[in-house]
């Protein structure tokens, strides 16, 4: 069995637009979703995977993260802070990387969650991490199909393959890729040093995708669940009704 990630950091920074009003007077990871902040489905899974430290970025009305994030159990939790300047995905993700350790990590957004796992067996992270081979890979994804999600806009992102190889959902000269279609549910097992070249400053993660596909070195993994994210208040009910018929 593979040794357990000890380490992750969570994607927290954002100024969840799309959620206003809700989001004029608190951060989108910590609204609700049947009485749980966003970011503790997140956190808890993790956990759960035997994960010791945590990084979160923060941004929009960082001291209401802060404060939420000192009195979560269970984990060392360091805030990396982006409060003179948010760095997007990539950006936040490298500044965040640094404050860890050298080695294995997940990755994971603080706005989405999935439910519904068979937990007798490996959570749906162990599985990833189990799944991640750095000789082959530059980072595992963990995807979902389409009919497996609430509150998703329709759109796929990848193609994969028989042996668990990503690529983009796009055509090509005309024809689509071979695979099945999924979307990134929003977790990733990577190497932390994958990203020691990062650019200074703000950039989008896409990069290190797009890298490892034209590399052959992205891999993606189905969960085993439901998926589920709520990018507006109108969705938040859909996400609720999700929870009670999938947990």
């Amino acid at each position: 069995m593979t040794a357990p990630i000890r380490q992750a950091m969570v994607l927290a920074a954002g100024l969840g637009t799309r959620m206003r009003p809700i989001t004029e007077t608190i951060p989108k990871p910590l609204v609700k979703i049947s009485g749980k902040p966003l970011i503790d489905y997140a956190l808890d899974m993790l956990k759960a995977a035997g994960c010791e430290k945590v990084v979160v970025n923060v941004h929009w009305l960082a001291d209401q993260m802060e404060a939420h994030l000192s009195v979560y159990a269970g984990m060392e939790i360091i805030v990396s802070d982006e409060r003179a300047e948010l760095l997007n995905s990539g950006g936040g993700l490298a500044k965040g990387l640094a404050l860890l350790d050298p080695g294995p990590v997940f990755v994971m957004n603080a706005d989405l969650f999935w439910i519904g796992e068979a937990w007798d067996e490996l959570t749906n992270l162990e599985r990833l991490a189990g799944f991640f081979d750095p000789a082959r890979m530059d980072m595992a994804l963990l995807c979902v199909k389409l009919e497996d999600t609430t509150g998703h806009d329709g759109k796929v992102d990848f193609a994969l393959g028989s042996k668990g190889e990503l690529v983009r959902w796009r055509s090509v000269d005309g024809k689509m890729p071979e695979g099945v279609g999924v979307v990134y549910a929003g977790a990733i097992v990577m190497d932390s040093r994958l990203l020691d070249d990062a650019p200074v400053g703000p950039f989008n993660l896409n990069i290190y995708f797009d890298r490892a596909i034209a590399a052959n070195r992205l891999y993606g993994l189905i969960l085993d669940g439901h998926w589920v994210t709520a990018g507006t208040p109108e969705a938040i009910g859909a996400a609720e009704e999700a929870v009670r018929e999938f947990s």
